[in-house]
């Protein structure tokens, strides 16, 4: 299974469109906020049988999304969200630790704008960064794409435009 991992789109959706272009076909896409509108049209940009997962963000003002939502990949268990309820520009000490009171092995994030792939006290913690508005070093937008293997395995794969 091909899961494509993205997050503050700010509604500037061409580095999504090519993004979904390059990847496809997908079988989830996860949006993790602020995608300020698009979130009505990213269905159409990808493949038919495309799973959407997709939760609000700061920006999202009139969005009909959850705020968060827990789902499972395998044998995981997963907390979406976008990640300011937790201060996540100031740290992701509190972010890691409401997922591991959830018991959630892993948690997806935005907000930052930044990428991150690091495990905290036994919690996986995956940002895509921004395909729009990329603040790591460089400056280049970015986005992840997990792979479910048979075995219920999940792997990560940090990718740039």
């Amino acid at each position: 299974m091909k899961i494509l991992i993205i997050s503050d789109t700010h509604r500037k959706d061409e580095n999504m469109k090519t993004v979904i272009a390059q990847e496809k076909p997908v079988d989830m896409l996860i949006h993790l906020g602020d995608a300020e509108g698009s979130e009505h049209y990213i269905p159409d940009w990808v493949n038919p049988e495309c799973r959407m997962e997709m939760v609000m963000g700061n920006n999202d003002f009139f969005s009909m999304l959850d705020k968060e939502r827990e789902i499972r990949l395998g044998k995981y268990k997963v907390l979406l969200t976008h990640g300011h309820y937790y201060g996540v520009s100031m740290g992701v000490e509190g972010l890691a630790d409401e997922a591991k009171s959830r018991d959630c092995d892993i948690v997806m994030f935005g907000h930052t704008h930044k990428p991150l792939l690091t495990k905290m006290d036994g919690v996986v913690l995956v940002n895509p960064g921004s395909l729009s508005y990329p603040r790591q070093e460089g400056r280049r937008p970015s986005y992840i794409v997990a792979e479910l293997d048979q075995n219920g395995e999940l792997s990560f794969k940090q990718k740039f435009l």
